[in-house]
């Protein structure tokens, strides 16, 4: 047996409970994919874009749903030994990669911002959008996880003064036609990872040059790390403290909210306060 072939048999055999039914469920439950889509899965060279592009390749080749799938490499300046290490771990998972060029972290670092991840992952999107536009594709798969949606859930209640989540799937704002999906949206972290050491894999985490001083001067300015640490202290008091952050999402009371906002339209509780109180 190939090596590939066993690391795709640890996903249905080994992590069927962790990570197949759990990617299962999130394409079933939250309809990520329908007949005939043309889907674009984004290779990012870390452990969750490679994982998600062998679950699109095991659905694809034995699911009961037509569809396409494009694996597609977006360069934005990586150095060349990282790219290297990139198709080297698309060739031993046995992934047709496709590259395209782009110069997002020039840029970045040009003009030198206080956020980078934050434009990284705003230029990201546009050039990704365009080049799915340009390959005929209807959707963008992201490998984002369970954690993802946890940590970016606090961050938006800590940070950004809202209740808000990363969200299943979303339609773009600015391309038409072009759908957003997540997948390993149910799918934990501490799956992955799991997976990535039982098949003795190595991925890159991330190939900027911002985080790679960070993490050479050990200056820890990443609001997502704060919050993965914040979950790894509360998982402590409570084991299901993420999934309990999960469902609330799912299950928001709008009696006990002072107001909400749709559309860019903000509600207050009090609207409505006085009708109710003459009922």
């Amino acid at each position: 047996m190939e090596k590939y072939q066993e690391i795709e048999r640890s996903i249905i055999k080994k992590y069927r409970k962790e990570i197949w039914r759990r990617f299962i469920r999130a394409v079933n439950d939250y309809e990520l994919i329908q007949e005939n889509d043309k889907i674009m899965v984004c290779i990012s060279g870390g452990k969750d874009s490679f994982l998600l592009a062998k679950c699109m390749q095991e659905l694809h080749r034995h699911g009961q749903m037509h569809f396409e799938a494009h694996y597609v490499l977006m360069n934005p300046g990586y150095q060349q030994s990282h790219q290297e290490m990139i198709l080297e771990n698309a060739k031993k998972l046995n992934i047709p990669i496709e590259i395209f060029e782009s110069n997002i972290f020039a840029v970045i670092e040009k003009i030198a911002t206080k956020s980078p991840c934050y434009l990284c992952a705003r230029m990201r999107r546009g050039y990704l959008y365009d080049y799915a536009k340009q390959i005929g594709c209807n959707k963008i798969a992201l490998g984002h996880h369970f954690d993802d949606v946890i940590e970016t859930t606090l961050l938006s209640m800590f940070y950004g003064s809202e209740i808000k989540t990363m969200m299943p799937k979303l339609p773009s704002e600015n391309f038409a036609g072009l759908e957003l999906i997540r997948p390993l949206y149910l799918v934990k972290e501490e799956s992955i990872v799991s997976w990535r050491d039982y098949n003795h894999l190595s991925f890159l985490n991330c190939a900027c040059k911002f985080t790679e001083k960070n993490l050479l001067s050990n200056d820890n300015t990443s609001k997502r790390q704060e919050m993965k640490e914040l979950i790894k202290h509360l998982r402590k008091m409570n084991p299901d403290i993420d999934y309990n952050i999960f469902k609330a999402l799912d299950n928001v009371n709008l009696n006990c909210v002072l107001g909400v906002r749709k559309n860019g339209k903000h509600k207050s509780f009090l609207e409505d306060y006085q009708n109710n109180k003459n009922l």
